[in-house]
């Protein structure tokens, strides 16, 4: 019987094509995605776009596009972005599609069955590049301009007929939620402030629009649109066919394991969603992550202030899989990171070329010459070798540990150390030496594989194409990869040939080298 892991990326705004705020969300979605798969999980990875709202609506005619054509346009970028990641996403979703209307519009019904929606008057500041409602006192005026004072969008003021939640209703049944469940919400600032917005009082949320036309209609009043947020958040309910459960996906992936967002959306996903689910009398996901930005020099990347990063251009350069190891190793997860052409190419020379593809290169290139191409038969390990082994065997609980509590760093800590380890072991143990030992030699040759092996698996969710090249040494496909096995000593069939391969990373020459 399979364990069950269901995560998902935010979906995307497609008001503009992708940036490398996107591609980190959806690297490191891909990441705990292929890292619970090689743990025996069976994992429902989704992502996709959200597609309606005013802000769509204005980009596509300013395009003077229509605006379903312009959403498939972009949207097909999106999807695009997940094959040039080299994302292993189950499922891609869009708001535009029939199977998610059908999902949002139960669900709403399910939210007026339970006396929790209400028709009334909105008058109040919209952001409609957020797509959100702002109360007086989130709200500044900068050289006459009204801004939103977390996001600096510009905000408008809005004055119509719209359907309420009861927000205000679940204000408690919030709290004593995020009481009973301390790790629903990381990290641990988020938290805070979830709570304290919280405990300062919920007001009663405008979920409907009389101003436009492009989004889901209110059932039973086609003069409202449904909000935009109430929308796309039904996403990760409908792309597993809510309410209908003939395929039983509701039944095995819901409650999601973890949503994986940007954290300047965390009001949505850990408010908003949460208290929609509780009315609605489903359960709740089991976590929200809210991850830092990717900056550009100190500010949030948007199209508004032209300071986009394209991910396509540095994976033209540099390749996908160094991107994702740099992303992952170099941005402290759940704090905001700076992308720096430098130490990209850093990572790539240090521990990319000269640590894990030189240790494959040098190992195998020994064997080859002095074991017949062959892992060595007869072997017997001393201390050094059972030390360096069993740390594997030793770290595998505690690497599933970190894992489940998102601690990203640990993990690609662990496998730099265990990098730096191995290269250590093989120069210090000079099998080159042991010519005239050769039960020493083969024992060294037989345990440097065996870490080589351990640390490609360890490395495949980070840089699953380089990883599998690794593994050709070995003759290891992917579905070989599993992490229990990293507790083994003796995976590798002695006797069985060792294949040459080629180089795994080429150093980048520096331009002041």
């Amino acid at each position: 019987m399979h364990k069950h892991y269901y995560i998902t990326t935010p979906i995307y705004y497609p008001s503009a094509k992708p940036h490398m705020g996107h591609a980190y969300s959806s690297i490191i979605a891909d990441f705990f995605a292929r890292f619970k798969r090689i743990d025996g999980y069976k994992v429902y990875f989704l992502t996709g776009t959200d597609e309606h709202g005013l802000k769509i609506q204005r980009a596509a005619k300013s395009k003077g596009i229509e605006t379903l054509k312009f959403c498939d346009q972009i949207s097909k970028t999106f999807k695009d972005l997940s094959k040039t990641l080299n994302l292993t996403n189950t499922d891609f979703i869009r708001t535009t599609e029939p199977r998610h209307k059908k999902s949002v519009q139960h669900l709403w019904n399910e939210l007026v069955k339970n006396d929790d929606i209400y028709l009334s008057k909105y008058s109040g500041w919209y952001s409609v590049s957020d797509e959100a409602f702002y109360n007086e006192d989130e709200v500044e005026e900068i050289e006459g301009k009204k801004l939103s004072i977390t996001s600096k969008s510009s905000v408008e003021w809005v004055d119509e007929e719209s359907y309420f939640f009861r927000l205000s209703k679940w204000e408690k049944p919030l709290l004593d939620f995020y009481k009973k469940n301390p790790d629903f919400i990381s990290p641990e600032p988020r938290k805070n402030e979830v709570i304290n917005f919280v405990k300062s009082g919920l007001k009663d949320l405008s979920v409907s629009r009389k101003s436009l036309s492009w989004g889901i209609k209110v059932p039973n009043n086609k003069d409202h649109v449904i909000y935009v947020w109430l929308d796309a958040l039904t996403n990760y309910i409908s792309a597993l066919n809510y309410p209908n459960n003939d395929d039983n996906l509701f039944k095995k992936f819901w409650p999601a394991s973890i949503h994986l967002i940007g954290k300047d959306i965390l009001r949505f996903h850990a408010v908003y969603w949460p208290a929609f689910l509780l009315a609605a009398n489903i359960e709740l996901p089991k976590k929200v992550y809210g991850h830092g930005w990717i900056l550009s020099g100190d500010e949030k990347m948007s199209k508004s202030k032209g300071n986009i990063l394209d991910p396509i251009k540095i994976i033209k350069e540099y390749g996908i899989d160094p991107l994702r190891y740099y992303l992952i190793k170099e941005v402290s997860f759940g704090n905001d990171g700076n992308i720096s052409q430098e130490r990209l190419e850093d990572c790539i020379n240090s521990d990319l070329a000269n640590n894990f593809g030189n240790l494959c290169q040098r190992v195998t290139a020994f064997t080859i010459k002095n074991c017949q191409s062959k892992v060595p038969i007869k072997i017997k390990f001393n201390k050094d070798d059972l030390d360096i082994l069993d740390k594997y065997k030793n770290s595998l609980e505690e690497i599933r540990i970190k894992i489940d509590n998102q601690n990203i760093n640990f993990y690609i800590d662990y496998i730099v150390n265990s990098l730096f380890e191995a290269n250590k072991y093989f120069n210090d143990q000079e099998p080159w030496k042991k010519k005239d030992d050769l039960l020493r030699l083969n024992t060294i040759i037989f345990t440097s594989l065996e870490i080589i092996r351990k640390i490609s698996f360890l490395l495949y969710p980070i840089i699953p194409d380089s990883s599998l090249k690794a593994l050709k040494i070995f003759n290891l496909k992917e579905k070989d990869i599993n992490l229990t096995s990293i507790g083994k000593n003796d995976f590798l069939t002695k006797g069985n040939n060792i294949n040459k391969i080629n180089i795994l990373f080429n150093k980048i020459e520096k331009k002041n080298d």
